[in-house]
């Protein structure tokens, strides 16, 4: 199956947000290239939230480019076989730790929202992991900063999208 096929099947099969789930869809209707950086009318990303349930915090990174404490997450690629594989590893490329399991039940939250041109949007597909016990956190070159924050810090650091990412991971949790 390709990249393609699971994001249709995996946003199909996602039973929350039905109008916003639609609207991707019909953005991979209308755009086969739509799981690609190269697709200017918007692209599915996907992103993964990091966190840590029995200290009760997450790792967030300070993107280098936005400058804004954000989930891990990014562009699909060729080797990614399912939006699954493309958020874990953006988590694990991301956080530089091994062994992150993706939270069970697919999706926690889709999140559309507009870039910078050329390209207009990213239909990102916003997944959850769980960091392994005694999880080292390294930097990676696509961020400013790595840091830990407890649930109740996040609201003074992140956007509202990040929040409504972390309200939806505990509620799976």
């Amino acid at each position: 199956m390709s990249l393609y096929d699971d994001a249709v099947l995996v946003l199909k099969s996602y039973e929350d947000q039905t109008d916003l789930r639609q609207a991707y869809v019909d953005h991979l209707a209308a755009h086969p290239d739509g799981m690609w950086k190269s697709c200017h009318a918007g692209h599915v990303t996907a992103s993964a939230l990091v966190i840590d349930p029995e200290q009760g915090r997450v790792l967030l990174t300070l993107h280098k480019k936005l400058r804004m404490w954000l989930q891990m997450g990014g562009h699909c690629e060729p080797e990614d076989t399912s939006l699954e594989a493309a958020a874990l590893r953006e988590a694990t490329e991301e956080s530089g730790i091994t062994g992150l399991t993706l939270l069970a039940g697919g999706p926690v939250r889709l999140d559309l929202h507009g870039i910078p041109a050329p390209c207009h949007f990213h239909y990102d597909v916003q997944y959850a992991v769980v960091a392994p016990p005694g999880a080292v956190q390294e930097i990676s070159d696509e961020s400013l900063d790595l840091r830990w924050f407890g649930y109740d810090e996040v609201a003074a650091v992140a956007d509202e999208s990040v929040l409504r990412l972390l309200e939806a991971t505990r509620a799976r949790l």
